[in-house]
């Protein structure tokens, strides 16, 4: 062992096998200092568990920019930690106590990627930000899906559960004319329309898709104008931009972000798909092609990562189609064929869907007597193939759109065959988790109180496209 004396020291400086001891001649560390030691103006480079001289209980412990402030130091740390400044948590860091309030000044920022870099099987509860949604979204245990305020209609009466109709087409006037009439429901309830507004031009193909908040109208008889609503506000519309082509016949579908416009007839029918962000005003882009060439006329139904869209006229070449398209929603691209309608629809039929289940009535059949349809039939929307059996509508009519929530579908009749084709206002419903026949819901107004013939897919602020990818 190496004794060493310093002049004017009377403490013993010792060094044994590198173990340094001040104060003991038996040092057990390679610096162990026994008794006070004080220190002023002192840097900790890093963050690292200290306790102060003083002995007392500190109230707060604040670090800023890696730095101890010791002038907020009064003992071992059982209050308040107060971090000024970034900090950055390693992967695979672990809170074995996590924050029950954490408050945030500045900003937090979560992880984010396109739909493609999610995990495959995160932990439930995960949160993310979906890039291509502009959404957040977390994992279940099962699937991802958005952060969503839904509110429960059954029991909150202001809570979302609007359907919203526009436009159409009174084949009953005097003389025939089109309609720029604006009329909303409460699906939950029962009951006639209420007049919501005006649409700023005649749409007779007005087809309707949106999100919680915002309702889009394009693709109409008379012009290329995309026009949108507050669909919990009640006013005119407001125009949005310009579909690609003007054309009719089409229908339309959305998520919570993205509106598509599929079809129509210009007046040569044609196989475009075009798209919208809801939430930004601006005209429409292309999106891809359907599998064929057909006039849609509003069969659309969604559960937010794909839209299904069936039946249709391929005029003049093909006539009516038995076949369903689907597209994810996040990708641009063509839709691919996914199964068969129980019969060949020209016109319609109209739908609508929840998450589970997508619900289709009505619609103009192949020639023939009756010339209409009163059939309805669903798809189960994750499993697709051919579509099954539900039950009937009480006539049979060129239906007039569907409005939705979760749990019921109400159809407008609009035009029927009762012996000959006239129009009605009459609104039926069903409830979507069972099979069944419709029951009477109520009237649906027309401007002027006139009957709406034609008013095609208005928008549902609880349709299936808002609830998750």
């Amino acid at each position: 062992m190496a004794t060493i004396r310093r002049i004017g020291f009377g403490t013993i400086f010792e060094l044994e096998d590198s173990k340094v001891g001040i104060g003991t001649d038996a040092a057990t560390h390679t610096l162990q200092a026994l008794g006070n030691i004080r220190s002023e103006a002192a840097t900790d480079i890093g963050i690292s568990s200290l306790t102060t001289y003083q002995g007392f209980t500190d109230k707060e412990a604040r670090f800023t920019g890696g730095q101890i402030d010791i002038e907020s130091q009064s003992g071992a740390t059982s209050g308040e930690i107060v971090i000024d400044g970034e900090v950055t948590v390693s992967s695979a860091t672990t809170f074995t106590s996590g924050p029950q309030n954490l408050t945030v000044t500045d900003t937090f920022t979560l992880p984010s990627g396109d739909t493609n870099s999610r995990e495959e099987k995160p932990t439930p509860g995960s949160l993310r930000f979906n890039q291509d949604f502009a959404t957040l979204e977390f994992y279940t245990g099962n699937n991802w899906a958005t952060v969503n305020a839904f509110a429960d209609i059954k029991t909150n009466p202001q809570g979302r559960g609007r359907a919203v109709w526009a436009g159409g087409y009174d084949q009953g006037g005097t003389p025939s004319t089109t309609t720029t009439s604006i009329d909303f429901i409460n699906v939950p309830t029962l009951g006639n329309s209420i007049h919501f507004g005006e649409l700023s031009a005649s749409g007779q193909d007005a087809h309707g898709c949106g999100s919680e908040t915002r309702g889009i109208y394009m693709g109409r008889f008379d012009g290329n104008t995309i026009e949108y609503i507050t669909i919990a506000s009640e006013g005119d519309s407001i125009d949005f931009g310009d579909i690609t082509t003007a054309r009719y016949y089409g229908a339309s579908g959305s998520s919570s972000t993205r509106g598509m416009h599929f079809g129509g007839d210009e007046p040569t029918t044609i196989n475009t798909i075009d798209y919208v962000q809801i939430n930004t005003l601006g005209n429409a882009l292309d999106f891809g092609d359907l599998s064929a060439v057909r006039m849609c006329y509003g069969g659309s139904l969604t559960n937010g990562r794909v839209i299904y869209n069936g039946g249709g006229d391929s005029f003049p070449t093909g006539g009516a189609t038995s076949t369903y398209d689907q597209n994810i929603i996040a990708s641009l691209g063509n839709a691919v064929e996914f199964g068969n309608l129980i019969e060949k629809v020209s016109y319609g039929p109209s739908g609508n869907s929840n998450q589970v289940r997508g619900i289709l009535a009505g619609g103009l059949n192949t020639p023939g007597t009756p010339y209409y349809s009163k059939r309805i039939q669903y798809i189960t929307l994750s499993s697709g193939g051919d579509a099954q059996y539900f039950g009937d509508l009480t006539e049979f009519s060129l239906t007039s759109g569907a409005g939705v929530t979760q749990t019921r579908a109400v159809f407008s009749l609009g035009q029927v065959y009762n012996p000959s084709s006239n129009d009605v206002n009459t609104l039926e419903f069903v409830t979507i988790a069972t099979t069944g026949n419709t029951q009477d819901f109520g009237d649906l107004r027309g401007g002027n109180n006139r009957n709406h013939s034609r008013v095609i897919s208005p928008v549902s602020d609880s349709h299936g496209g808002l609830g998750g990818f």
